[in-house]
């Protein structure tokens, strides 16, 4: 009888899928967070298939077209020389085609994004639910190094170190690395003080009690019930990982030429403003859309995994 008591406050598989279920009704109500999923559907078939769909225009966006450009490296024609064959237009001073530029640059944003976030959150999620359950000296040195992190001006170090790794590093990997790195404190410091909220349970205490490791408790009774503020956190953070990407390729620090990059082109389209704005519109706002998209699903479960948002 008390073992059951012990395990009742972790779902059953049954109970699991029925909350499950109800969290995707209650965010198919939301129109908005309904059609933000849609979008990044789009964007993730987009950067799966953008071989397939940069050649239904028949480009590639490493193909140079100087014959698209006038005598002053700029593109011909209006809207930055958008054409039947270029759709998005073209680059100025290389001519690459735009279109297929922004469909392989969402496999760079999404990419990194998505990697860093994960490991931010399998960083942050194991330091913070080990030092809130711990706690003691482990829990006192890991949330000064927290504190130590979040003061560090990480973006000046994120530049510093782009710029030093040889060049013979992946480029792409060494960002997810320092993104990811200095991603996972906030996600530390939240799982933590949920963490705390958790061992003062009933069923937690009375697991410890009766001889339950501490793997297991954390395995068995901690992960499951943070699993929707994990969730949470993980949809809000991809935002801002993308963003990070965007801004260390804006500085040209990022991936390298002729990779493919939003940020990139964003930074490279700075300089073109005044003579042909268009080559900053299709990349700036691809990189609006996703970051829009993802917010509005994380705000949406967080209402939808929010048990007062429920209710109401």
């Amino acid at each position: 009888m008390t073992a059951n008591v012990v395990d009742r406050p972790v779902a059953a598989p049954a109970n699991r899928s029925t909350g499950f279920r109800a969290v995707v009704r209650r965010v198919r109500q939301d129109r908005w967070a309904v059609a933000s999923a849609v979008v990044i559907a789009v964007f993730v078939v987009v950067a799966i298939a953008a071989p397939l769909i940069a050649a239904v225009s028949g480009q590639d966006p490493y193909g140079y077209h100087i014959d698209a450009l006038n005598s002053f490296g700029a593109p011909k024609g209006v809207g930055g020389g958008i054409s039947g064959q270029h759709w998005f237009g073209v680059e100025p001073l290389t001519g690459r085609d735009l279109f297929s530029i922004v469909t392989y640059g969402a496999r760079t944003s999404l990419g990194i994004g998505l990697a860093a976030t994960v490991l931010s959150i399998v960083i942050g999620v194991l330091v913070g639910v080990t030092t809130g359950f711990f706690g003691g000296w482990y829990d006192r040195v890991l949330s000064r190094v927290v504190d130590v992190i979040f003061g560090f001006p990480s973006l000046v170090f994120m530049i510093a170190l782009t710029a030093i790794v040889p060049t013979s590093f992946p480029k792409p990997v060494l960002v997810v690395l320092v993104i990811g790195f200095f991603g996972w404190p906030s996600v530390a410091r939240v799982v933590r003080g949920q963490t705390l909220s958790l061992v003062t349970r009933n069923y937690v205490v009375a697991s410890t009690a009766m001889g339950a490791g501490r793997w297991h408790v954390m395995r068995t009774q901690l992960l499951p019930n943070l699993a929707a503020t994990i969730t949470v956190y993980a949809t809000i953070s991809i935002p801002s990982m993308i963003g990070a990407e965007a801004a260390l390729s804006f500085l040209a620090v990022g991936v390298t030429p002729p990779t493919p990059s939003w940020g990139r082109s964003i930074g490279d389209a700075i300089g073109w403003v005044q003579t042909d704005p268009m080559y900053l519109v299709f990349p700036g706002a691809a990189l609006f859309l996703i970051t829009l998209a993802f917010n509005v699903l994380g705000d949406a479960l967080r209402d939808a995994l929010d048990p007062r948002g429920a209710a109401r």
